[in-house]
């Protein structure tokens, strides 16, 4: 079956000698898998980079079967971040959880659509908040409503925490994500108790039921927020 579609990378691993396996997240295909031959060779491997925007020809015999990809560059974006540790980490943090969560095989239009637009963002300043956004819609959209708004309450200050209990969990929330609306200004511990709360979430409805490692990277971003 042969197809053509517009991606980006989440995962490569070596594959015999000078081959790559690379799951790739499309538009049209959602998450899929293939080899890429020559993908160690310097040309090819200098743009393999995790969250790279590739064009990818498919050739396989059928839908149950491994295919392969011809690979070219859409657009660079790792090396953009190579000197920034925070926004590389977001970046993998993101590919990682979507190589982990999404099926094979399955389109899904909207976290597409999501992740194009966090990538468009990540200049801004509030980027990390934008990170956060999109955990809670990849939630969502993998079919896990947290229904965060139905704990709003008007009197809450945005800059405050508060307790709740979602399907026998704790959590502690920040007050800014009930609102889904971003403070003017925002503190380190608000980032960091975000990140808690969107990971502890993910642990319990799709890592620990699952039995899926959850990805190092995710961790190691949350730890610059310390």
């Amino acid at each position: 079956m042969n197809w053509e579609d517009e991606c980006y990378l989440l995962s490569k691993r070596k594959f015999r000698e000078n081959a790559n396996i690379i799951n790739v997240f499309t538009p049209n295909k959602g998450k899929i898998a293939g080899i890429v031959y020559g993908g160690n060779s310097r040309k090819i491997r200098n743009y393999l980079q995790i969250s790279n925007k590739l064009f990818v020809f498919n050739n396989s015999k059928n839908d149950n079967k491994i295919g392969y990809f011809k690979t070219e560059l859409i657009k660079a974006i790792s090396p953009n971040y190579f000197n920034d540790k925070q926004r590389t980490s977001a970046l993998i943090s993101l590919c990682s959880l979507l190589n982990s969560l999404l099926p094979e095989s399955q389109p899904y239009n909207n976290i597409y659509k999501s992740f194009e637009k966090f990538i468009s963002s990540i200049d801004l300043d509030n980027w990390i908040v934008l990170y956060i956004f999109f955990e809670i819609n990849l939630i969502k959209e993998l079919g896990y409503d947290t229904n965060l708004r139905s704990f709003e309450d008007h009197k809450d200050n945005s800059y405050d925490l508060k307790k709740i209990k979602i399907d026998g969990y704790n959590y502690e929330v920040p007050i800014f994500l009930i609102k889904e609306k971003i403070p003017n200004e925002i503190t380190k511990l608000l980032i960091k108790k975000s990140l808690v709360f969107t990971k502890s979430v993910l642990l319990n409805k799709f890592f620990i039921p699952n039995n899926l490692n959850f990805p190092k990277s995710r961790v190691i971003l949350e730890n610059y927020f310390s």
